[in-house]
């Protein structure tokens, strides 16, 4: 095995053919069982580590490689092959330069527990309901007792309701998933999805820490965890984090950042780039998560978002936190609202994984707002678009955050100003 590569697998080589491996590391030799065999390339699975790297842990957990893949190597070890692997792509789909200095957040203590939502599928194991995950590359599900990337409380929570699904006799056909939400304070609300809209005698019971829990018909032809039908709702659909000194109130379904204290870190980082003269405009803001802990850095922002429920939370949001002199949202997709785009505003991106629209990048390169602050789940289109827009603008600020520890999945934040 030569190096870790994008995805999260080890790429090898045998017989001049490329393998793409999980569970191994550079520097291994490895017996691999196949899963995919190409003519160019294979994929596959370490089954037997015949010269184990110095750098090998041994995994805290038995279905490691369906949650956290990266549970088998050491800290250090980690987060430099994040850094590789990122500098890799900023230069090769960016045009970024080789010795680009790129930093990697990360906090040593926050390895596992660090997920305020998890999502659960289900499995039987000895003639009862077990949680359950998707094995990777598989659509069969794998038995699980909890998950250790969870935050605590989620695991508590998640058995509270198997107890019951296994009290009421549900039967395996009609489960679909069990989402857990909470807020680095304990407290929990649960949304289950069913397939068939079925009577029960009785629900889960809430307590001081389990808030709220709410039973929802999902259409079985849809594999998300989709809300055709409400058929029971008990205690709250909604949870109160604090925030860099913020109120953020979010829901059950409306995206919020999975790590608070990284994201945290985050949020300082972007705070000395804002100016108490200048507007901000927050793109893909979701419930104000971003917005709202740096509104006092800046003169007003304004929130757009599509999603109809995030918008709703981000002007409950406004209001808990007395800031309706200085903030506003809009629902609206960002391509269709691009006239906000002004020369002297400083634009925010927090986009999903496709990144900028193609519109947004046309707008930015038509005004040029004198900064764009953008941060990304996805490298790949994040050094698409700073390439986009690299002809106007250069970059002051580059720095990935190790968001999701343990997984190949990292962020990173990207401040361009105008040349």
């Amino acid at each position: 095995m030569e190096k870790m590569v994008f995805g999260g697998q080890c790429l090898g080589r045998y017989e001049n053919k490329v393998f793409f491996v999980w569970n191994a590391l550079p520097g291994e030799d490895v017996e691999v069982e196949l899963t995919k065999n190409k003519k160019d390339f294979a994929e596959g699975m370490a089954v037997k580590i015949i010269t184990p790297s110095p750098h090998r842990l041994p995994p805290k957990e038995n279905h490691f490689m369906v949650c956290s893949p990266w549970q088998i190597m050491d800290w250090e070890e980690e987060n430099r092959w994040k850094r590789e692997i990122c500098l890799e792509t900023y230069v090769k789909i960016g045009g970024l330069p080789k010795e680009t200095e790129l930093g990697v957040v990360m906090t040593e203590e926050n390895q596992y527990r660090y997920r305020n939502k998890m999502e659960y599928s289900f499995a039987v194991k000895d003639n009862k309901i077990s949680l359950g995950f998707f094995e990777r590359g598989e659509r069969k599900h794998i038995s699980i007792e909890g998950c250790d990337l969870a935050e605590e409380g989620i695991n508590d929570t998640a058995k509270v309701v198997l107890d019951w699904i296994n009290k009421e006799k549900i039967p395996i056909r009609s489960l679909k998933s069990l989402i857990i939400r909470s807020n680095n304070q304990k407290q929990t609300i649960a949304a289950l999805f069913i397939k068939d809209e079925l009577p029960f005698a009785s629900y889960p019971k809430l307590s001081d820490n389990f808030l709220g829990f709410h039973l929802y018909y999902s259409d079985h032809r849809c594999p998300a965890s989709r809300p055709d039908k409400l058929l029971h709702t008990d205690g709250q659909d909604y949870l109160i984090a604090d925030l860099n000194n913020t109120k953020m109130k979010y829901g059950l379904l409306s995206f919020f950042q999975i790590n608070i204290p990284i994201f945290s870190q985050a949020l300082k980082d972007i705070s000395g780039f804002l100016d108490k003269d200048k507007t901000v405009v927050d793109y893909y803001s979701g419930v104000g998560a971003i917005g709202l802990p740096l509104a006092k850095f800046c003169r007003d922002i304004v929130f757009v978002d599509n999603n109809r429920e995030a918008i709703a939370y981000a002007k409950e949001n406004i209001k808990l936190n007395s800031l309706g002199n200085k903030c506003r949202a809009e629902l609206c997709p960002a391509e269709k609202i691009t006239e906000l785009i002004k020369k002297d505003k400083i634009i925010i991106f927090d986009p999903p994984r496709a990144g900028l629209h193609e519109d947004v990048v046309k707008k930015i390169l038509e005004e040029k707002p004198e900064k764009i602050i953008y941060l990304s789940c996805n490298v790949s289109t994040h050094a698409r678009d700073i390439k986009l827009l690299s002809g106007d603008y250069e970059i002051k600020f580059l720095k990935l955050y190790n968001f999701f520890p343990r997984t190949p999945h990292v962020e990173s934040l990207c401040v361009m100003t105008r040349k």
